[in-house]
């Protein structure tokens, strides 16, 4: 399936809650049809993201083109083609089957209401004669999140933005969650862009990700970050300390530049081929996590080294050669030049 224009194009997109900078977004695709995770801790800007995305929120400054049209904050006609589904689900003081039908009402659009109540419950794994008359109030956590998900799929939107879907729910609605979005993309071309904290589940369902923190975008998903305090020891060298001791040496950052980044193709793993004794910050930790990548099957994977995680990205033959597992304990290097600082 070839598109001409990306779902979303981004440009010099800066937003700010008073005097604090929560998003700073140069340039940023989301191709149409796909589904894109977003990770980040919270307060790093996922949130705000998604409100843009859903043209429910204005930015300060810069553009959203949609479809390859800029539009604005609150453009009605965009709005009847994207959705989102926050985390709490806020549901109307009424049946379910109401709370399902209310954005058709809206539209207008009240053909074979029951019958399309009935396919979309289906979809999200609830049954109609239990659940099409129950009010809000007695539904549980998860069963609210999917009539809430499944009143977004009845109008089968362009675009469904998810905003940590499977939070609060029990393993079986987030099942059922992942597999109505899924078939959502797969029935309709529907575009998902999902943030989550749980990587396993955000892994196993997106195709790409992008992480943000304090506001900027990785659009190659997880990496490194290092956050101060800095000591500087020169001109061209600053040092990270860790709680044990051990020093990092950093290249020297431009103007303005608080944080590092190290990139997951810069991380060096003993044995690698590599000195890892000369001019090489060495340090050692353990595997805490290993994440299979949908798209690619790569093996991304967390590994704490005292207060800091470092994320790598393997392919299954390299995991294997390393003999990696969680738990494991492994002595990683980086160049202070790889390091990039923003």
């Amino acid at each position: 399936m070839t598109h001409t224009n990306p779902a979303y194009h981004l440009k010099n997109i800066r937003h700010y809650y008073g005097s604090q900078k929560v998003l700073d977004i140069d340039d940023l695709n989301i191709k149409t049809g796909s589904i894109t995770g977003l990770i980040g801790s919270n307060g790093s800007g996922k949130s705000t993201l998604l409100k843009m995305l859903a043209f429910a929120l204005k930015p300060a400054k810069g553009q959203i083109f949609y479809k390859g049209r800029e539009e604005s904050g609150f453009s009605p006609t965009v709005r009847l083609k994207v959705t989102l589904l926050t985390q709490n689900p806020y549901l109307l003081k009424r049946s379910v089957f109401e709370n399902i039908i209310y954005g058709l009402k809206i539209r207008k659009d009240t053909n074979h209401l029951e019958a399309r109540v009935k396919t979309v419950l289906s979809t999200v794994g609830l049954d109609y004669g239990s659940f099409a008359h129950r009010r809000w109030h007695q539904l549980s956590g998860g069963e609210a999140q999917r009539v809430a998900l499944a009143a977004r799929l009845i109008l089968k939107p362009e675009v469904l933005l998810l905003d940590e879907p499977i939070a609060s729910v029990d393993t079986k609605s987030a099942g059922l969650i992942r597999k109505a979005s899924l078939k959502a993309r797969d029935d309709w071309g529907t575009t998902l862009v999902i943030a989550s904290h749980d990587l396993q589940w955000l892994y196993s369902i997106t195709e790409n990700q992008i992480s943000i923190f304090n506001g900027k975008i990785f659009p190659g998903g997880i990496e490194t970050i290092i956050t101060g305090p800095f000591e500087k020891t020169g001109d061209k060298a600053f040092v990270k300390k860790h709680a044990n001791g051990q020093p990092l040496i950093l290249k020297a950052p431009g103007p303005n530049e608080e944080n590092a980044v190290i990139r997951k193709k810069d991380i060096l793993i003993e044995p690698s081929g590599h000195d890892l004794t000369k001019g090489i910050n060495r340090l050692s930790g353990h595997v805490a996590a290993m994440h299979l990548e949908k798209e690619t099957h790569h093996i991304v994977a967390t590994v704490l080294v005292h207060d800091l995680s470092f994320v790598l990205k393997l392919t299954p033959d390299q995991a294997g050669s390393f003999g990696l597992y969680p738990g494991k304990n492994i002595t990683l290097g980086f160049y202070p030049g790889d390091v990039e600082w923003f």
